[in-house]
C-alpha cells in the first residue's frame, strides 16, 4: 500500500460496489470507442475527409472534457446519485442518432450526445470508487479504469463483427445495451444515495474507523506546480493513444492494405492491451509508489514508440502498439490518485479535471492530427507521434509525497 492515504473514506473494500462500477465504465466506454472503430464506416458512405474525421473526434472529446470538470466542482458540493442513469440517456440517444446519421452535421451532434453523457458519467463515478475503496485507492481506480478500457476494447470487435458486415443502421443495436446500462446504474444510485450522510459526517464517520478528508499536505505552489506536470504528462500519453485509437485503421489499411474489418481487429488487440496495463498501474502504485509507476509507464513505452513506424511488419505492428499501450495506460490511475493526494476531499474535482483534460487534449489532437495526416500523410503523423512518450522525463520534477503521520 501508498506511503501515503490522505484518508480512508470505508472501512472495508466494498468488491460488489467496485465490481458495478467496473461494468458500468465498461459498457460507457465501449459505446464511445464505437465512435473510432465507426469511422472508416462513415468516410466511405458520408465521402469525409481526413479533417473531418478529426473534427468528429475533437468533437467527441470537447462535449465530454468541457463540462466534467465543471460537473465535478458541482458535484463535490451538491452530490448528485442518480448523475450515472442520467449520463447513459444521453449516450444512448447519441448511439440512436448516430446509426441514422445522413449527414456530417448530424454526425457532430450524435457525437457530442455521447461525449456528454460520459463528462457526467466520470466524475461521480470516481468518487463512489473513493468511497467504495476501503484505502486502496490505486487498486480501486485501477480496478474501475480496466472496465473502461476492456470497454473501449470490445469496440471495434462489435464493430467488426455487428457494424461493418451490415452498415450504419446496426449502430443501433448497442441503444438496447445502453438502455440496460441505465438499468444498471440505478442500483449504484441508490447506493449512492445511502452512503451520502456517512460521507458528509465527519463526526459518524470516525466512529466508523476512518476519517474526512485532510488539509492539503504541500504549499499551494508546489501543488499547482504538480499538478500541472501531471496534466503534461496526460497530454502525452493522449496524444500517443488518440493517435493509435482514431487513425491506427488508417494507417494500417493504407501500409499493409488489410480490410476494415481487418483493421478493427488489430485496433481491439491495441485497446485489449490498454485495459490489461491499467489494472497493474494502480496496484502497482499501491506496493511500490506511484512516481515510480509513472517514470515507468510513460518513459518506458518511448523506444517501442520510437520503434513502431519502422517495423517492417503487420505482426509487429500490431505487437509494438500493444505494448506500447499496456506500458502506457498503466500510467493514467496512479496520476489520477497522484493529484487525489495532492488535493484530498477534492475527488469530483479532480476527477472531472483529468478525465476532462484528457478527453479536452484528445479533442484538440484528433483535429490537429487529422489536418496533419491530409497535408503530410498518415504514416508522417504515426512518425512525429512517436516521440511523445519521452515527456514522460519531466515526472523528474513530480515531488514525492510526505508520509501520513
Amino acid at each position: 500500500m501508498s506511503r501515503h492515504v490522505a484518508h480512508t473514506p470505508l472501512p472495508n473494500t466494498k468488491y460488489l460496489v467496485l465490481w458495478a462500477l467496473c461494468i458500468s465504465h465498461l459498457l460507457n466506454d465501449m459505446f464511445q470507442s464505437i465512435i473510432p472503430a465507426a469511422l472508416p464506416l462513415l468516410q466511405r458512405d458520408l465521402f469525409l475527409t481526413f479533417t473531418q474525421i478529426g473534427l468528429i473526434g475533437a468533437v467527441f472529446q470537447l462535449s465530454s472534457s468541457v463540462c466534467q470538470p465543471v460537473v465535478g466542482w458541482f458535484t463535490d458540493k451538491y452530490p448528485q446519485p442518480y448523475s450515472l442513469p442520467a449520463g447513459m440517456t444521453s449516450t444512448l440517444l447519441g448511439v440512436l442518432l448516430l446509426s441514422c446519421a445522413w449527414s456530417f452535421s448530424i454526425v457532430l451532434v450524435s457525437v457530442a450526445l455521447i461525449g456528454f453523457g460520459s463528462a457526467i458519467f466520470h466524475p461521480e463515478s470516481s468518487r463512489l470508487v473513493y468511497m467504495a475503496s476501503g484505502g486502496r485507492l490505486g487498486f480501486a481506480q485501477s480496478f474501475f479504469q480496466t472496465g473502461g478500457n476492456f470497454g473501449a476494447s470490445l469496440g471495434p470487435l462489435l464493430a467488426a463483427i455487428i457494424i461493418t458486415p451490415y452498415g450504419q443502421n446496426n449502430i443501433a443495436w448497442f441503444a438496447i445495451l445502453a438502455f440496460c446500462a441505465v438499468l444498471w446504474m440505478i442500483p449504484l444510485s441508490q447506493w449512492y444515495r445511502r452512503r451520502l450522510k456517512e460521507w458528509k459526517l465527519p463526526q459518524q464517520t470516525a466512529q466508523k474507523g476512518y476519517s474526512p478528508p485532510t488539509a492539503p499536505i504541500l504549499p499551494k505552489h508546489r501543488i499547482y506546480a504538480a499538478v500541472f506536470i501531471l496534466l503534461t504528462l496526460v497530454f502525452s500519453k493522449t496524444l500517443y493513444t488518440i493517435c493509435l485509437s482514431n487513425y491506427f485503421t488508417f494507417y494500417l489499411i493504407e501500409k499493409y492494405q488489410v480490410t476494415v474489418q481487418q483493421s478493427q481487429l488489430f485496433l481491439f488487440a491495441f485497446l485489449f492491451a490498454v485495459a490489461a496495463g491499467t489494472m497493474l498501474g494502480g496496484s502497482l502504485g499501491d506496493k511500490i509508489g506511484r512516481k515510480r509507476v509513472i517514470w515507468s509507464s510513460i518513459l518506458g513505452a518511448a523506444p517501442f514508440a520510437l520503434w513502431l513506424p519502422y517495423a517492417d511488419s503487420l505482426w509487429g505492428v500490431c505487437l509494438l502498439s500493444m505494448l506500447v499501450g499496456a506500458i502506457m495506460a498503466s500510467s493514467f490511475p496512479t496520476i489520477l490518485i497522484f493529484a487525489q493526494e495532492l488535493m484530498p476531499g477534492k475527488v469530483g474535482l479532480v476527477g472531472g479535471l483529468f478525465f476532462g483534460f484528457s478527453f479536452g487534449s484528445g479533442a484538440i489532437a484528433a483535429a490537429l492530427l487529422g489536418g496533419l495526416a491530409d497535408q503530410m500523410g498518415i504514416e508522417m503523423v504515426f512518425l512525429l507521434c512517436a516521440y511523445m512518450p519521452l515527456l514522460g522525463l519531466i515526472t523528474w520534477f513530480l515531488p514525492n509525497i510526505p508520509a501520513a503521520p
